[in-house]
């Protein structure tokens, strides 16, 4: 079995609101002596689907955006051992022990909820956005909808998901500005494919309906 280490920025670039790599910031303070996380990945994924893992290296030298180190913790599949001395770089690095200083807005991008049909999901877009109250803490009251719905499809609660905001932003986060609006408010896209406020939307209906 083969492997090879992910670059962790094209992960980062494919979802930038669910994939955390450290900052530039905290890349800078790293030094001899530090642990960072690096993804090992299977170079042929096995038939259980095993792709790889992550695991944690100490650095024995720093040059610029490269690095030497070695494994600091045991495999469960890879055949590498604990010591394997390894060359790696910056793009390889999807965790520290520093503390982020934008944590509070990663933790936002993991930890807040939203409801999302399932068509949205699957056509990764949506155009129709909806705020009601919160119903506990991580709960946002925000519901996005791909606006192909019909009634039968919104009726049938199996054909709603619950996922973190941060998903919902890897499809468009031009309504990074909407989502901090307070409930009860609604949009949707316009067709140039920017959303607007609904000011007439029937609250009665919705809430009482």
């Amino acid at each position: 079995m083969k492997w090879c280490l992910d670059d962790v920025r094209e992960m980062h670039a494919a979802a930038p609101y669910t994939f955390y790599i450290p900052s530039e910031e905290v890349f800078r303070q790293l030094k001899v002596g530090d642990l960072v996380k690096l993804i090992f990945m299977n170079e042929h994924p096995s038939s259980d689907g095993y792709g790889g893992e992550r695991m944690w290296v100490k650095i024995t030298d720093v040059q610029g955006n490269q690095f030497e180190g070695v494994l600091d913790n045991e495999p469960y599949y890879l055949p590498i051992e604990v010591g394997t001395e390894l060359s790696f770089g910056i793009e390889h690095i999807c965790q520290t022990e520093y503390e982020e200083p934008d944590g509070e807005k990663w933790d936002y991008y993991a930890n807040t909820f939203v409801i999302v049909s399932a068509d949205v999901l699957e056509r990764e877009e949506f155009h129709f956005m909806l705020r009601d109250n919160p119903n506990g803490e991580e709960d946002s009251g925000w519901s996005f909808l791909s606006g192909y719905e019909d009634d039968a499809y919104l009726s049938d609660t199996e054909n709603f998901l619950i996922v973190s905001i941060g998903v919902v932003l890897n499809m468009d986060d031009s309504i990074l500005s909407i989502v901090q609006q307070p409930p009860l408010c609604a949009y949707e896209r316009d067709e140039e494919g920017t959303f607007q406020e609904i000011e007439d939307y029937d609250w009665d209906g919705y809430l009482n309906g």
